[in-house]
């Protein structure tokens, strides 16, 4: 059996340590690189270290930027009153894909998870809480995960933030635009039951 190159199974090693890249993709793309035109693979390494480099996170929020605070923080356009708490900067891109929130954000940095060891310490919590006054917030929504960490987290900053007099909501839960109740399990159904609308 014919085997590949050392250094193709380095950068296949490489590439599948890639979140959502397993082995056989992993290999392919490897295959594919090196085959490339010399062009490409330059670019491609070329941007990989300028945004390595250049990319890091707000002061402020937390969120992704070149800059200084980010853009996000300096749009004198948002609503400055209500702050969108997200557990990674990427929720932070899909909340702003759907175009329907106008206030600011911060990134928490993670979920709490004692039996990982995540303590409220670990997380940008006391940063979260510094914002609330110089920032006139009186809307904290927490924007995280529905899971055992993310309800974990969601009930410790309700009542951390509690006394400090801001209204903090959370994100809706229950069933997907154009899904039948067949694919739904019964914490979503019940949670869409809890959080039923009326009908305009």
């Amino acid at each position: 059996m014919v085997s590949l190159p050392e250094t193709l199974h380095q950068l296949t090693a490489v590439l599948g340590e890639l979140p959502g890249i397993g082995p056989r993709t992993a290999e392919r793309l490897a295959l594919f690189l090196v085959q490339a035109p010399p062009e490409l693979t330059q670019r491609l390494a070329s941007a990989l270290l300028a945004a390595r480099e250049r990319i890091q996170t707000c002061r402020v929020c937390g969120a992704l930027t070149e800059s200084q605070p980010c853009a996000l923080c300096t749009d004198a356009r948002r609503d400055g009153t209500t702050l969108c708490v997200v557990e990674r900067p990427v929720d932070l891109l899909l909340i702003e894909k759907s175009g329907s929130f106008r206030g600011r954000y911060h990134v928490l940095g993670g979920k709490l998870s004692p039996l990982n060891g995540i303590e409220p310490e670990d997380l940008r919590i006391r940063e979260l809480e510094e914002r609330l006054g110089p920032e006139g917030v009186r809307e904290v929504v927490l924007a995280l995960p529905t899971d055992v960490e993310g309800d974990a987290t969601c009930h410790y900053l309700a009542r951390r933030l509690a006394p400090r007099g801001v209204r903090v909501t959370r994100l809706a839960h229950g069933l997907p635009v154009g899904g039948g109740l067949e694919f739904a399990d019964e914490l979503t159904l019940s949670r869409a039951l809890a959080g039923r609308q009326p009908v305009a």
